[in-house]
């Protein structure tokens, strides 16, 4: 027979709660990212106290060795966390330590830190000349040449094509406009023409800049050791040396050759791009940030045989207001998607166009694409991205398009996003960290989550007896909901769990028994008032559930603001605290009141001494007893 209209249908709510975990570990054991064995894909994340870490210190380094400025390495360090945080909810902690170092501890021994530090300037250049940078063996490349491992141009634009690049077996490499963005006097789309075979992040680790010379200084001192005579020579030199024309320049250019990577990177950009024994192997190691002035022209190479003659940047990171990875559906490669802001946006407008029509001839002939126009480097830090040739001009939104993969991706436009490091940082050091004590937290953390449940579920069924086995139950299917979601968003979103974490599922518990005494109690006072235990049960729930949601809420509302004013463990402690709180409402809602609806309906539920209502049930069959002749005498 089906209940009466109104009355609650207890069988849906635990269908539904069913659903949830079976959905939830269908997830668990079978998403992306589910790997290995059964027993290890449900390995929750285990944070740096518990199994160890990557820990590198970052030192920065500038010009003449004197101390950053305090609030430089502030905002250095709030970038860095932000791009630590940007890969996931992972407990990174990112602090200062003395007064030019940042230290960066990540969970997990196979962290990789080697990129969190590089200073991310972007710049959109010009490329003015191109030359060999293999070395003096080779002569310039003649117009129109390729030179052997160069990303040079190559292809022409269909004109029927779309603005994305055309797919073809190497993916085209540059910045392409976004859909409906591009004009160019009747011409197509622009569409990148340049086939980049760099890497999206410089793989060189220079090392650090003399400490103790300022860039002048040390200018000096490069010119002092290559001598007045090589200096004169390669300071006139008007394009690269070709020492076929002239065998003794190749002598009097030969001190250069002993020059290290962080003398080259004083020279003067005339110089590093015409003496051929300044090679790209050197301009590679350079110092990160070596060629981040604005205002000067600059060599970069590409692909790591191609100097490339930059003119001055007139587009800039900072002119970029997001970015972001994404996989482009044209030809299936994985782009970086810029949006500038609005004086941005006309000053890359600008710069196609002023390439777009090679503007007073700037651009060299042997550095033109296929169609006669100027390329425009995408430069990150000293490494060129790519380098398309322009089409037409650009008045849209824009991709940076080359040999990415999806994490490669994601972390130039984390890069981008977050903003260019205002030092420039070497790495010190960086170590594994073992988990010495990890395994002895471990299991001092779970044996206190433990012993507090244990107590909870004992006390349970000396005060409450049948209906302990409620609350026992309600712990047990929260415990496994909160184990499942742990398992998955370390997996998914990166997070871990720390000791902070545990005692944050440690303090939910007394919140989840604070729910258990509120609704019983009610359901106490209800029958005390001459109710049926099955009638008591609805109204009870009614009276509670307001309560129990404000208390839950509040406990939400406290997490969520620690998590926003906090950093490190901290911010552990109130993301496991807020995840179990709202775990347990699904519980209370879909498990604990249909359970107790159903269990109103048994025999047990009626005798006192079982289901823990004995005094409210004795009471009540104290009122419902026969009165006596005295009391009916006087109600007559």
């Amino acid at each position: 027979m089906a209940p009466p209209q109104g009355q609650m249908r207890p069988g849906r709510q635990l269908a539904v709660l069913g659903l949830i975990f079976t959905v939830l570990y269908l997830l668990v054991f079978f998403a992306a990212g589910a790997k290995g064995s059964w027993s290890d894909r449900l390995e929750p994340k285990l944070g740096l106290d518990l199994i160890g870490g990557t820990r590198m210190t970052l030192e920065a380094a500038t010009e003449a060795g004197e101390v950053p400025p305090a609030s430089s390495l502030e905002e250095a360090r709030e970038i860095i966390q932000a791009r630590v945080d940007g890969r996931g909810v992972a407990e990174a902690e990112v602090v200062t330590e003395g007064n030019r170092n940042i230290v960066i501890s990540v969970p997990g021994q196979n962290a990789d830190l080697n990129d969190v530090g590089t200073p991310a300037e972007l710049r959109f250049r010009k490329v003015l000349k191109t030359a060999d940078g293999g070395g003096p063996v080779n002569t310039q490349p003649s117009p129109g040449a390729t030179p052997s491992g160069s990303p040079a141009p190559s292809g022409s634009p269909n004109p029927s094509a779309s603005p994305d690049p055309s797919a073809s077996a190497n993916p085209s490499a540059g910045v392409t406009s976004s859909p409906g963005g591009g004009q160019g006097g009747g011409a197509p789309a622009p569409t990148p023409s340049a086939t980049g075979g760099a890497s999206p992040a410089p793989s060189a680790t220079p090392s650090a800049a003399p400490a103790d010379q300022s860039l002048e200084a040390l200018r000096a001192a490069v010119e002092q050791k290559v001598g007045p005579e090589a200096w004169a020579a390669a300071s006139a030199l008007q394009a690269p040396a070709d020492y076929s024309a002239d065998p003794a320049l190749a002598e009097k250019l030969e001190p250069f050759a002993a020059l290290t990577p962080q003398e080259v990177r004083v020279l003067p950009a005339n110089i590093q791009f015409n003496v051929p024994t300044i090679t790209c192997e050197k301009l590679d190691q350079r110092a990160p940030g070596s060629i981040k002035d604005s205002s000067q022209q600059v060599v970069a190479c590409e692909g790591g045989q191609v100097k490339n003659l930059l003119d001055v940047a007139k587009v800039e990171g900072t002119d970029v207001d997001d970015a972001s990875g994404v996989l482009d559906q044209t030809t299936s490669q994985w782009v970086v998607s810029l949006d500038f802001t609005g004086d941005g946006q006309s000053k890359w407008t600008n710069l196609t166009r002023e390439a777009y029509n090679n503007t007073d001839s700037q651009c060299d002939q042997a550095a033109l694409g296929d169609e006669g126009r100027c390329r425009v480097a995408v430069v990150l830090d000293n490494q060129i991205i790519s380098s398309p040739e322009i089409q037409g001009v650009l008045t849209g939104d824009s991709q940076i398009t080359g040999s990415f993969t999806q994490a490669s991706a994601n972390e130039l436009a984390s890069q981008l996003r977050y903003g260019a490091l205002p030092l420039t940082f070497e790495p010190q050091e960086a170590q594994n960290i073992t988990a010495t004590l990890g395994t002895e937290h471990l299991r001092a953390g779970l044996l206190a989550a433990g012993i507090g449940m244990l107590l909870v579920i004992i006390y349970a069924f000396f005060y409450y007896r049948l209906l302990g086995s409620v609350i026992f139950l309600s712990l047990v299917l929260s415990a496994v909901l909160v184990f499942g979601a742990l398992v998955l968003l370390g997996r998914q979103i990166g997070f871990t769990l720390t000791l902070a974490g545990i005692a944050g599922f440690i303090v939910s518990l007394g919140v989840a028994a604070d729910s258990f005494v509120i609704y019983f109690e009610r359901l106490k006072d209800e029958i005390r008032e001459g109710r049926t235990p099955r009638s008591a049960v609805p109204r009870a729930w009614a009276r509670a559930r307001r309560t129990i949601i404000s208390a839950n809420a509040i406990s939400i509302m406290a997490a969520v603001v620690l998590y926003l004013v906090s950093v490190g463990t901290v911010q552990g402690f109130a993301f496991a605290l807020g995840l179990a709180t709202v775990l347990d409402l699904v519980v209370v809602f879909l498990f604990r009141h249909p359970i107790m609806t159903m269990f109103a309906r048994t025999p047990a539920f009626l005798s006192p001494r079982v289901s823990g209502l004995g005094r409210a049930l004795e009471s009540q069959d104290e009122d419902d007893a026969p009165t006596t002749g005295k009391t009916r005498l006087k109600e007559a």
